[in-house]
């Protein structure tokens, strides 16, 4: 095939299976959904896990290592024939691997029954088998580039092991090196890659309005330094999570990140909410750095729990659903802007991250703010997968069903 266009033409299987953002993305947020359903059920006492992980473990694997890696599946899977020119993964192939992902939720649900080895191996065999298709069509491409993606990746799928070898032998893995691996990993990917196109994008929106104030380009020596700050503050936090040096590198490299979302012309994009939320989600990344330093300093600053949802839930959560919604919108053929129901996802996700934080601050109405919370959670990934799901369904632009 000469084209991607023909190739996913040639296609005559499920129109899921004709791009890597198709499956990738309503997995991902159908399992956010289910995924917390369940951890509301368990913490209300109303349904017990079949898996070897302790509760706590289970959920905070299930949203790193499998919602996220998920929707790192898609987005790569999408970029990266435009970053190489090269054709993308369709079809079975593309099936194959969302199957791998799929088995690894299936046998971590269920790994009380199965050997622990055979459920780190079946977990790890889809980002692996990634990782391999991603590192072929670098090389390939000569993309040279986006290795540092790979990178990530590898180190992602990394931090996945040593959860899984901390869990078998009987860790609390939910406060491990592994978890605290794979966050590192899921946050300088939104570090890198969202400082490519949340500035990027931005520019695009605001040079059709003609706006006198543009971004600074991406990738200047201050958001080089701004990167290798943050590197080396969340390699210090997992080596010393409660060190005092941590968190001064975590407090210098928060304040050096806000610096770098200012230069962005954030408060301009006020009238797009597709652009602006990706603002909105990259400021969560240095507050939650502010603010897992304040509780290394003050041990009883909101809790660690609290301060890490800063990260897991906002930068990364609202990252990755604004990023589902404006690549899938994109790649399906529709207008690039925040209708209704997209605008009440965010807010949803965003609700649901101020009522996680808030019950580390209020221990008396914890339980009722983490239903809220989840309650947010559901409705934000219910609501994704019931809005866009349709749009991935769909056969692409110019393909019969």
């Amino acid at each position: 095939m000469s084209s991607t266009a023909e190739q996913m033409r040639a296609w005559t299987g499920p129109a899921i299976l004709t791009y890597g953002f198709r499956p990738f993305f309503l997995g991902a947020a159908l399992w956010a959904a289910f995924a917390m359903i369940v951890w509301v059920a368990t913490l209300s006492g109303l349904f017990t896990l079949p898996t070897a992980f302790d509760p706590v473990s289970w959920h905070a694997h299930e949203f790193l290592f499998g919602y996220v890696t998920a929707v790192v599946a898609g987005f790569l899977l999408t970029a990266v024939p435009n970053w190489t020119g090269r054709l993308p993964i369709v079809g079975w192939p593309l099936g194959g691997l969302f199957a791998l992902w799929l088995a690894g939720r299936v046998a971590v649900g269920f790994s009380g029954f199965i050997p622990p080895l055979v459920v780190a191996l079946v977990d790890l065999a889809m980002p692996v088998a990634l990782g391999v298709v991603i590192a072929r069509e670098i090389v390939a491409g000569k993309n040279w580039r986006n290795l540092v993606v790979l990178g990530m990746l590898s180190v992602l799928a990394l931090g996945n092991a040593i959860f899984h070898f901390e869990a078998a032998r009987g860790d609390y893995a939910a406060q491990g090196f592994g978890l605290r691996i794979g966050l590192g990993a899921a946050l300088m990917m939104v570090a890198v890659i969202g400082g490519r196109i949340v500035p990027s994008f931005t520019r695009n929106w605001l040079v059709k309005r003609q706006a006198s104030r543009l971004p600074t380009p991406p990738m200047q020596r201050f958001d080089k330094l701004a990167l290798l700050g943050l590197l080396v503050a969340l390699v210090l936090w997992v080596r010393a999570p409660a060190s005092n040096l941590t968190a001064v590198a975590l407090f210098l490299a928060g304040l050096m990140h806000l610096v770098r979302l200012a230069r962005w012309a954030g408060l301009h994009t006020s009238a797009e909410p597709l652009v602006l939320v990706l603002h909105v989600a990259y400021a969560f990344l240095p507050f939650g750095a502010l603010a897992v330093a304040a509780e290394i300093i003050f041990p009883d600053f909101g809790g660690l729990g609290a301060s890490q949802h800063l990260w897991m839930g906002g930068a990364i959560g609202l990252m990755t659903l604004a990023v589902m919604s404006r690549a899938t919108l994109g790649h399906t053929g529709q207008a690039l802007t925040a209708g209704g129901g997209t605008n009440l996802l965010f807010t949803a996700l965003i609700a649901a991250v101020c009522a996680r934080v808030a019950a580390g601050f209020w221990p008396a109405g914890a339980s009722q703010l983490y239903a809220t919370s989840g309650v947010f959670w559901i409705a934000c990934f219910g609501g994704f997968a019931v809005l866009y799901g349709a749009l991935l369904l769909r056969a692409p632009p110019g393909k019969k069903a």
